[in-house]
């Protein structure tokens, strides 16, 4: 009997140890890259940044944050797919990056289903819907008014085709019945920054990012486009309030990786996450942001992915926006 126990206590302890052993080859070494598909400034690198730190004293490593803007991601992705799978590079994306382009482009570089490990969600951000003080615009019905008057007088800024912020204005327009200019641009700040001078009327952008504007005069704000009002914005309508109707617009980023990551890369990483937008500094400094933490499954990702990309997919091609 004391042997057969002997055995089963020796068997157990080389399965604790090969368990490790497992686990240890499946941790990233070395520095961790973090991409952001966009400039530094936006609202994607400020993101990027603040998880960060936290991430960083999960895993035991520095993580290094690398700004690949350009082609609406693609440029980012395409770094991201030369990178090895080991979990040494990630990305932090949004649902345009994984839910619209491919509805948008013809010659996608890569295959939203194919080309990614899908690791975890981040957050979901309130967007808002804002004008320039030189464009005289004060409220949504104003917008609508002087669009219908003037069909595509009035110019719409955006941090690129096919981005949320374009394809809320889309959604506005379309529901509206009236016709305006898209200007897009590579970035929120310098998007931002055409509303402020006046060289764009208006845009749809991520509160935190235009907030402080908001708050010294400097911008207008028409609309939240969210299910209830903003808490530093007391005073600025829904667009729902003022009249509106449509397609919710899904706001998340997640953390992606390279096709084929190990299981226990993905897990590590996803608990990392997890830790971070749970963090009480870090989840302070988010909601300050107006960014809402979330926490989910690699699965949960895919899903939210694939059920957006039909959803808006369909309007997208109703709206015949595609980009060559």
């Amino acid at each position: 009997m004391t042997f057969l126990l002997r055995r089963r206590h020796t068997a157990t302890l080389a399965a604790t140890v090969l368990a490790g052993e497992a686990r240890a080859q499946d941790a990233p070494r070395g520095p961790l890259r973090l991409i952001v598909p966009q400039p530094p400034g936006g609202a994607a690198d400020a993101l990027a940044r603040l998880l960060a730190e936290p991430m960083s004293r999960t895993l035991g490593q520095s993580i290094i944050v690398d700004n690949r803007g350009g082609a609406n991601g693609a440029v980012a992705v395409n770094a991201l797919k030369s990178m090895r799978n080991d979990g040494s590079a990630i990305l932090l994306g949004g649902v345009s990056l994984f839910s619209f382009n491919p509805n948008l482009y013809s010659n996608l570089p890569y295959d939203a289903a194919r080309d990614f490990t899908y690791i975890a969600p981040v957050v979901e951000t309130a967007l808002v819907l804002i004008a320039s003080r030189r464009s005289g615009l004060t409220s949504v019905a104003q917008l609508v008014e002087r669009a219908r008057a003037e069909p595509e007088r009035l110019t719409y800024a955006s941090v690129g085709i096919g981005n949320s912020t374009h394809l809320s204005m889309e959604m506005l327009t379309d529901t509206a019945g009236v016709r305006m200019t898209h200007v897009p641009f590579n970035g929120s700040a310098t998007s931002m920054t055409s509303v402020l001078t006046g060289e764009t009327d208006c845009m749809v952008i991520p509160l935190n990012t235009p907030l402080p504007h908001i708050q010294a005069g400097t911008l207008v704000p028409l609309a939240v486009l969210g299910s209830s009002r903003a808490a530093a914005l007391p005073d600025v309508p829904t667009l729902k309030e003022t009249g509106f109707e449509g397609l919710v617009m899904p706001t998340w980023y997640a953390i992606v990786g390279p096709a084929g990551m190990p299981a226990g890369v993905v897990e590590r990483i996803n608990a990392a996450v997890r830790t971070a937008v749970a963090d009480a500094d870090t989840a302070r400094k988010l909601r300050e942001g107006y960014l809402e933490p979330m926490t989910g499954s690699a699965q949960f990702v895919r899903e939210s992915v694939e059920t957006d990309s039909a959803r808006w997919g369909a309007f997208i091609r109703r709206r015949n926006l595609r980009v060559e």
